[in-house]
């Protein structure tokens, strides 16, 4: 059984950092994009970022570009989220997801396992 779980969300002041990490089991990714999303309260579920099989592409939202920081490891299965910086409206739950394919795509809908989520909530 695939499993995406998802650790180190939790309260953090405004202009702090949190770094969130994704363990997969019961297959390697190491040939599939990952992805990182994320889901406010009243809100459709929004793209953050996403890496390529290699961690060789990273694709990053407007609103998260040159405070977020995607990677992997291959060898550990398991990919990470680097979070600078962070703002009050960055309060959601963030979700990672792994893609069947190697190529990276910032739609929810091209991803096809996902993690339950975990909260990050970010006090101004």
């Amino acid at each position: 059984q695939v499993q995406l779980v998802e650790s180190g969300g939790g309260l953090v002041q405004a202009g702090g950092s949190l770094r969130l990490s994704c363990a997969a089991s019961g297959r390697t990714f190491s040939d599939n994009a990952m992805g990182w999303f994320r889901q406010a309260p009243g809100k459709e579920r929004e793209f953050v970022a996403t890496i390529s099989w290699n961690g060789g592409s990273t694709y990053y939202a407007d609103s998260v570009q040159g405070r977020f920081t995607i990677s992997r490891d291959n060898a550990k299965n398991t990919v990470n989220l680097q979070m600078n910086s962070l703002k009050a409206e960055d309060t959601a739950v963030y979700y990672c997801a792994a893609r069947r394919f190697s190529n990276p795509m910032i739609v929810p809908d091209e991803y096809h396992y996902w993690g339950q989520g975990t909260q990050v909530t970010v006090s101004s």
